[in-house]
C-alpha cells in the first residue's frame, strides 16, 4: 500500500489551517493518519513584539513547523509528497526542487 505525506485541513471558513500528515493515499483527507510530522499556516502573520517602527518594516511571514528527522524517515521508506508538501519540504531543504517539463 503506497504511504502518502501529504496536508489535512483544519481551521474555519477563510482561516485554513494544515497538519502535514503521513496517510495511506486511498484514505480521506481528513481521516486518522498514521502520524502528524508537522503543521503549516499558509495565513501571513506579522511579527509580535516589535516596536511600530519595526512593525511597519517587518515583513509577514507563513508558519511551517516540521519534524525534520520524521520527514527524513519517511521520505526514506518510500513515503510520496504530494506537490504541496513538496514544495514544503523543497523549502526546508529536505528534497530537491520538482522538474517542471518545459514545452
Amino acid at each position: 500500500m503506497v504511504v502518502r505525506i501529504r496536508l489535512s485541513r483544519f481551521g474555519n471558513k477563510h482561516q485554513p489551517f494544515y497538519n502535514i500528515v503521513v496517510a495511506q493515499a486511498r484514505s480521506a483527507r481528513d481521516s486518522k493518519p498514521l502520524e502528524v510530522i508537522g503543521t503549516f499556516n499558509p495565513v501571513p502573520q506579522r511579527p509580535t513584539g516589535l516596536s511600530d517602527e519595526e512593525a511597519r518594516t517587518a515583513r509577514a511571514y507563513k508558519d511551517i513547523s516540521l519534524d525534520r528527522s520524521r520527514a527524513k524517515y519517511w521520505l526514506g521508506v518510500g513515503a510520496q509528497p504530494s506537490d504541496g508538501v513538496w514544495r514544503l519540504l523543497h523549502l526546508a531543504g529536505l528534497i530537491e526542487a520538482k522538474k517542471v517539463p518545459s514545452n
